[in-house]
């Protein structure tokens, strides 16, 4: 394919290339989707701890901010493998491989089942040993249990959900998560005021809310890449599995599934120190992790876009761009998350009010959102600067970066903290791991590896 039908392809199909133009501009217009979706997503769990904390209860908010992890730690690896994926397609759509493109959309469908059937299963039983591992408290145990088996049984709509929208992210169609996003939004709304605030459900109707809603996000975007990109020959049920394809993907996605996973080991342990502070205090985490949500939409939106910035940049060999957008875009993400931090910092308890009036509730997340919040920036930049490094096909690195930063600063500094201070101050632990990770990636810039894309950057300006 020439540089003109290929430039002519992505322009038909509606999707932002980030080879050609201002680099910050098209990465917005591709962030910016996403960064609504972001929110609409903060919606989708706010709502639940919303109608959760007004009709029910700090129990039952407990119960439903402790349970999560168990769902996290076994869907991790395939949501790795997921981004092993999108990254793929985002170097073929680069470099216009339109072949390669179907085979691995037909391999990804059929990855999907293979992965989510078995997994519904074993959540069912491996969820309540993680709660036992966590400790989590006796007036919390029933209602935590019952969450995860529900949301388990949504395992093949998220999957589906998260492949689907990660395959048209590195398409460079941002624009389609948020529409999946409304549609999922807006079920579960519905769903949770009707099993929740009507029919008094408690958190099994806001995990119904939210497994129904998974599926039609699901379902919905089936329909929308069938009609949108017909030559993509996307189908709902598996039909054929490349294995070279497979090979690719868990060469690239593994290690990023992994990760997450070993990661969610370490979040479970974090989770376990917070429970020992009793329901309240999970109860607070709970509401000032929705709130710091809020100011933290623009990490993932930027972060999505940098892992499809670099994988078409070096798909179409543009070293130029690919250079310049691994400075631009985790600085411009730090920027933009300070800038939120600091605001939402600032009007916290007002909007805190909005899921709980308890007063010890209240105080124990304004702490929290005061000592994490003002320094997410710096977890923005070194966010940015994996994704970028990820969308190169570069996931040692940062997998080892990632681990570091859980296992050698924020797991120690928190058990130091709970044992040797005050567990109320539990969460200091996450700014220290923020700045420890973002000096630590910016140690990629003196690697081999960015010297190469410099020195090849310097010749495609000099030629």
């Amino acid at each position: 394919m020439t540089e003109q039908e290929r430039k002519s392809h992505m322009k038909a199909a509606k999707k932002v290339d980030m080879t050609q133009g201002s680099i910050m501009k098209r990465v917005l217009l591709f962030a910016l989707p996403i960064c609504v979706g972001n929110v609409l997503q903060q919606l989708y769990g706010t709502v639940d701890t919303l109608v959760i904390g007004n009709f029910c209860g700090s129990v039952s908010l407990a119960a439903v901010g402790t349970s999560s992890q168990p769902v996290e730690i076994l869907l991790c690896v395939f949501l790795g493998l997921g981004t092993g994926v999108s990254i793929l397609v985002s170097q073929f759509t680069g470099s216009g491989d339109t072949e390669s493109l179907k085979e691995i959309g037909a391999t990804a469908i059929s990855f999907l089942f293979l992965c989510s059937i078995p997994l519904t299963i074993i959540g069912q039983f491996a969820g309540p040993a993680v709660l036992r591992f966590m400790q989590v408290p006796d007036d919390t145990w029933e209602l935590a249990n019952a969450y995860i088996s529900i949301i388990f049984f949504g395992t093949l709509g998220n999957m589906g959900y998260n492949m689907n929208a990660g395959i048209l992210r590195g398409m460079g169609d941002s624009n389609a998560s948020l529409l999946f996003l409304i549609v999922s939004c807006a079920v579960n709304i519905v769903l949770d005021l009707v099993f929740v605030a009507g029919l008094g459900m408690d958190v099994a109707g806001a995990a119904w809310a939210t497994t129904i809603a998974m599926y039609c996000s699901w379902l919905f975007s089936i329909v929308y890449i069938r009609k949108k990109y017909p030559e993509f020959c996307f189908t709902c049920l598996p039909h054929r599995m490349n294995k070279r394809m497979l090979a690719s993907i868990v060469a690239i996605g593994l290690p990023l599934g992994l990760n997450s996973s070993i990661y969610s080991v370490g979040h479970i342990l974090m989770q376990s120190l917070i429970n020992l502070q009793g329901s309240i205090f999970i109860a607070a985490c709970s509401v000032s992790s929705k709130v710091t949500g809020i100011a933290n939409v623009a990490i993932t939106s930027l972060s999505s876009a940098a892992t499809t910035f670099s994988g078409q940049n070096l798909g179409a060999e543009n070293y130029v761009y690919l250079k310049k957008g691994g400075i631009q875009i985790p600085l411009f993400s730090g920027l933009i998350t300070c800038i939120a931090g600091l605001l939402v910092t600032f009007w916290c308890r007002p909007l805190l009010e909005f899921f709980t009036r308890d007063a010890e509730v209240l105080d124990i997340a304004v702490r929290y959102i005061r000592i994490v919040l003002p320094f997410t920036w710096a977890y923005a930049v070194f966010n940015g600067i994996i994704c970028f490094v990820n969308g190169m096909g570069e996931v040692r690195f940062p997998t080892v970066v990632n681990l570091l930063m859980l296992w050698a600063v924020r797991i120690p500094c928190a058990w130091l903290i709970t044992w040797y201070i005050d567990g109320g101050y539990v969460m200091a632990c996450l700014p220290i791991s923020f700045v420890f990770g973002m000096c630590c990636m910016f140690s990629y810039f003196f690697s081999k590896n960015w010297k190469k894309i410099g020195r090849l950057a310097a010749e495609q300006q000099g030629g």
